[in-house]
């Protein structure tokens, strides 16, 4: 470079710098702004030799980010001098924490710290790594926000300048963005970045969608103007007798959001109704700003047909993210749909800078509000490490979007859940030991099952036992990733105390067998019975799938030393399977069922997306090939579901050896006073076994029964019926 050409980039870099100082969104004060420029001055001597793709300096990179921190999110001192620094222990090795804590503090350090781990994650890698990083990625929760709030701020200037970047780089970097980071910066309301996400998220993915919305946009600008000046025209007048202080401003809906809905409603673009919003901010005190937001939609409401289904009251009941506001839709000028916000300058604030603003309002004195909650709650499941990587952040990236309901508990306090939560997810979200005492619920006093789907409004109440405990469905009736990790803890628990049985009773069984259980032996029938884990074996031998007859034969197996000597040469199986210390019991996918009864039927693959064991999967009845298993991403999946919805199934895959059967039980002998006690006495004390429905009769003297039960397999229900038979008075027992 020239040195005319570096004293310009000197300049250029001089100008970016004065005008983050003068963009903050919070007033800084000498020593912060003192901050700043040291910040400043170590981050131009580290990334003094680095330049990006794009030719031009390093340190324009870390100066745009922290200007986003101050302007955009309206972050403090220490946070822009973070975001300047955000590279500098990666990309330089003269650089450590040590140094920034030396030379920036604490706080400093810690959030730089968890931006280094953050960038060190490897980026090329199979799924479930990618998700253990997010995973790792949104650990930082718990150490500071601060540390995701200047990751997005990152990934949003990394998104602006990707011109310069290879296609397959710009899809993958913009599909991890449309994944995890436009939903974080949702929950955590920075609504303005979130949006912008995604639009740069579907530039990347869908250029020619995007080009072409874009464009579309473009053309229509001009009537959206005269609309809203038309609209504006009408309430003005009523808006200025009544003396407030107000603006209106036409919002027009993201390209994202404007996609979304066209692929939603299967309608074209022109078909879009509400393209844009109209937004009145107002002035006002905090004592008076609900009774003006009313006064507002009383007058809209005077000039305008509301849309009574589409009013929306985030005023009463901030959403999670500490969004409020009051949304009406009204039937405008032209007769056209149109929504209208109504927002006090606080609430426009809190909307526009989300996380900031939330805190730069909330009063010292004031309760622990939602925002908190959710970052509490989070951390809470975040901690709980039993989850698959994948499946956690597919259940956190839920809760991250998902739309609020509002349901009441028996004393009238009010509760925020997801869409589509159930009485489950409510026992989980008042505390974990109600979650697992529940026996069953009411909503709006009347009794329902545990899957049944809440709605705002609902008055739910939680009914406990001390003898209740999570059983494998309760998995199918949680929504929230808090109450589905607690349900997945309670249940390997459950599986480990049943395998340390398991093992106990292997030790007895081979011990007859003339066999030492020790770590040679468990890897041999591991193998033998084709499991992954020590834990399968013994959880298997525990609930009885492995029985006696199975354990002679493998016992036989082992005998035959010479056979299978040969035989292992020839397959070269590895003698110790890969996974077999690890303490979990894995799901060995080798059984399809369909429907709510989980019925064994025929079925064949389709051969559009050859689905196999542990795929998300539905059935499909044909015409003249019986029931068909599709993917449920198959390439034909939507118009199968949406041309011949009656003709689709529920199936998934299940492990057979943890599958539970439903059996009947015929009894009869002499009538005896407590029989019946008796007989429910010894179903209750079988462990495992659940009793469904129970119908005795009696005839001079003489009585018969039929008992329904639910049993993991043959050898429960073979012991059950043993010691049915023990009762006194009863004469025969047998299976329906």
């Amino acid at each position: 470079m020239t040195e005319e050409a570096i004293e310009k980039e000197n300049a250029a870099i001089a100008k970016a710098y004065k005008e983050l100082l003068k963009v903050s969104y919070q007033t800084l004060s000498r020593e912060d702004k003192k901050l700043i420029r040291h910040a400043f001055e170590v981050a131009v001597d580290a990334h003094k030799d680095q330049r990006r793709k794009s030719g031009e300096a390093y340190i324009f990179h870390p100066i745009a980010v922290a200007k986003i921190v101050a302007q955009e999110i309206g972050l403090d001192a220490t946070s822009i001098a973070a975001a300047l620094l955000h590279d500098v222990v990666e990309d330089n090795p003269n650089f450590t924490i040590v140094d920034i804590e030396r030379l920036f503090g604490d706080t400093v350090a810690r959030i730089v710290d968890g931006l280094t781990k953050i960038s060190s994650l490897k980026k090329d890698m199979d799924v479930s790594l990618q998700a253990e990083n997010f995973r790792k990625m949104l650990l930082t929760l718990n150490e500071d926000v601060r540390v995701i709030i200047i990751k997005i701020a990152d990934r949003l200037h990394n998104m602006q300048t990707m011109d310069s970047m290879r296609s397959d780089k710009q899809v993958k970097i913009a599909s991890e963005t449309l994944y995890i980071y436009a939903p974080l910066a949702h929950r955590i309301g920075l609504y303005n970045i979130k949006t912008e996400l995604e639009d740069l998220g579907l530039k990347y993915t869908q250029p020619q969608v995007y080009n072409d919305i874009l464009s579309k946009i473009e053309d229509s600008k001009e009537e959206q103007s005269t609309y809203i000046k038309d609209f504006s025209n009408v309430i003005k007048n009523s808006l200025n007798k009544e003396g407030l202080k107000y603006e209106i401003k036409g919002r027009p809906k993201s390209i994202f959001s404007i996609r979304r809905k066209m692929v939603k409603q299967g309608v074209s673009f022109d078909e879009v109704y509400d393209k844009f919003a109209v937004r009145i901010i107002y002035k006002s005190d905090l004592k008076n700003e609900k009774f003006l937001a009313w006064k507002i939609y009383s007058i809209v409401t005077d000039h305008f047909t509301p849309n009574p289904i589409r009013l929306r009251d985030w005023i009463s009941s901030p959403k999670s993210t500490g969004y409020e506001a009051l949304h009406i839709t009204v039937v405008g000028p032209k007769s056209r749909w149109v929504e209208v916000q109504i927002r006090s300058e606080r609430m426009n604030e809190i909307a526009e800078k989300g996380y900031a603003a939330h805190y730069k309002y909330k009063n010292e004195n004031e309760k622990e509000d939602s925002l908190d909650l959710w970052i509490n709650r989070l951390q809470e499941t975040l901690e709980n490490n039993e989850a698959d990587a994948v499946d956690f952040v597919e259940q956190f990236k839920l809760n991250l979007y998902s739309k609020e309901i509002f349901v009441f508990s028996p004393k009238g306090d009010l509760k925020s859940l997801p869409k589509g939560a159930t009485p489950l997810d409510f026992a989980f979200s008042i505390h974990t030991e109600v979650g697992m005492k529940t026996r069953g619920a009411k909503v709006n006093g009347k009794l329902v099952p545990l899957s049944y789907e809440l709605t705002s409004g609902d008055r739910v109440e939680i009914l406990t036992s001390e003898n209740a405990k999570p059983n494998s469905n309760w998995l199918d009736y949680s929504t929230t990733a808090r109450a589905r990790s607690k349900i997945k803890s309670a249940l390997n628990a459950d599986r480990k105390e049943i395998g340390e049985d398991g093992k106990e009773i292997l030790r007895r069984k081979l011990k007859q067998l003339k066999i030492t259980l020790n770590e040679k032996s468990v890897n041999e029938m591991v193998n033998y019975f084709k499991l992954k884990t020590s834990l399968d074996l013994f959880y298997r031998v525990g609930l009885g799938t492995i029985d006696n007859g199975m354990l002679k034969s493998y016992a036989s197996s082992r005998s035959n030393a010479l056979v299978s000597y040969f035989k292992n040469k020839i397959t070269r199986k590895p003698d110790t399977p890969k996974d077999v210390d690890k303490d979990e019991v894995t799901a060995k996918y080798d059984m399809l069922v369909f429907g709510k009864e989980e019925e064994k039927l025929d079925y064949t693959h389709a051969k559009c997306c050859n689905p196999i064991p542990g795929d998300k999967v539905f059935g499909f009845l044909t015409i003249n090939d019986g029931i068909k298993v599709h993917k449920k991403n198959c390439p034909n999946a939507v118009s199968l579901q949406s041309n011949y919805a009656y003709r689709i199934m529920q199936a998934k895959w299940i492990d057979s050896s943890q599958q539970e059967y439903t059996s009947q039980i015929i009894l009869s002998g002499l009538d005896d006073l407590g029989l019946v006690n008796d007989v429910t006495k010894v179903i209750s004390s079988n462990m495992h076994v659940n009793m469904k429905s129970l119908n005795f009769s009696s005839d001079d003297g003489i009585f018969k029964g039929k008992i329904t039960v639910v049993v993991k397999n043959k050898a429960m229900l073979k012991k059950l019926m043993e010691n049915l038979k023990k009762i006194n008075g009863i004469d025969k027992v047998t299976r329906a």
